[in-house]
């Protein structure tokens, strides 16, 4: 695959996103834990983006997407594929919007995140779980109806849309040292350090991601996009790989990206049910994880941790 190398992002182009998306979505609040600040040596401040519309990040991205699409596009409708949260944010604003959405989602998703991109009125197509078979579902619709295709993490205006959240928490809390932000196909990351970039005052970006399916801290070793072999986490909705579009922002400004085991995501996620009674879903507590899991790397720093979404089921919880 060769990678886009265009310029950056600007400053202005994430001002004006925010200013855009200001209709859409919630400034969504920031939250902080005595117990996990005393836990990790460090002040921690958790933007709760799962108290975004439809319960995640991905709303952000979705709503920029369609918002940059014309008229013309917007009558023909969108397809994409998501393994939820992505499907469920352009769901959402299709419907606010009044575009039809197609939504290829893998058959082993959660049935709460498929029920909910249905009761948005969206067109629900289930396909095996795995990358290519994404991608072919989505193909198929998009030359059958004339839909465009939105990539949930690998299209520069999904990229942009999401680094408002970090632009929220960096205007909420002043001096911030480092934003963890979890990572599987690489839009929220790369938003994320966009947003430290042009915002963050020598503020740094951390990724984290599950040892089960660490093709993007591969990927920062090898300089090129690795893929995985299995997808065998619970953190579902980091399942997938990097982009083209995404990986050279990542390269040029994430500084390091931690992984964690999936007992120590369950860990985490954990604290944050019991000490902050917050509903999260497994991909959202791997940015904890990888505090709880390095304390020594955050000791007397400002620390601020994406939680990126909480759809989950809540009968079929791992604790």
């Amino acid at each position: 695959m060769t990678l886009k190398q265009e310029p950056l992002p600007s400053k202005t182009q994430l001002i004006d996103a925010q200013k855009q998306l200001a209709l859409w979505v919630h400034d969504t609040p920031v939250l902080t834990s005595t117990y996990i600040n005393d836990l990790i040596g460090a002040e921690v401040f958790f933007k709760c983006e799962q108290l975004q519309r439809m319960g995640a990040f991905k709303m952000r991205g979705a709503a920029k997407a369609l918002l940059d699409l014309s008229m013309g596009q917007r009558a023909m409708g969108v397809v994409t594929h998501s393994s939820g949260n992505f499907g469920q944010a352009l769901a959402l604003a299709a419907k606010m919007m009044d575009v039809t959405a197609y939504i290829v989602m893998p058959d082993q998703t959660p049935q709460v995140k498929k029920s909910a991109v249905r009761d948005y009125g969206a067109q629900v197509t289930e396909c095996a779980s795995t990358i290519d078979a994404r991608i072919a579902a989505t193909q198929l619709i998009a030359s059958k109806t004339g839909a465009t295709i939105l990539h949930p993490s690998n299209d520069l205006s999904v990229i942009i849309g999401h680094a408002t959240a970090a632009m929220e928490l960096l205007d909420c809390i002043d001096g911030l040292d480092h934003i963890v932000a979890p990572v599987g196909g690489g839009g929220l990351l790369a938003g994320t350090a966009l947003a430290c970039h042009h915002f963050g005052h020598q503020c740094t970006c951390l990724g984290a991601e599950p040892i089960e399916v660490n093709d993007a801290f591969r990927s920062l070793q090898s300089g090129k996009i690795e893929s995985n072999a299995q997808t065998n986490t619970i953190a579902d909705g980091l399942k997938t790989q990097l982009g083209d579009v995404n990986f050279p922002i990542i390269q040029a400004l994430v500084q390091r990206i931690d992984c964690v085991s999936e007992t120590e995501i369950i860990h985490a996620m954990r604290l944050i049910y019991e000490r902050m009674k917050l509903v999260v879903e497994p991909s959202s507590a791997v940015a904890l994880a990888a505090l709880v899991k390095h304390p020594e790397r955050f000791q007397g720093k400002r620390v601020g941790v994406i939680l990126s979404g909480g759809n989950v089921d809540l009968s079929d919880l791992p604790f």
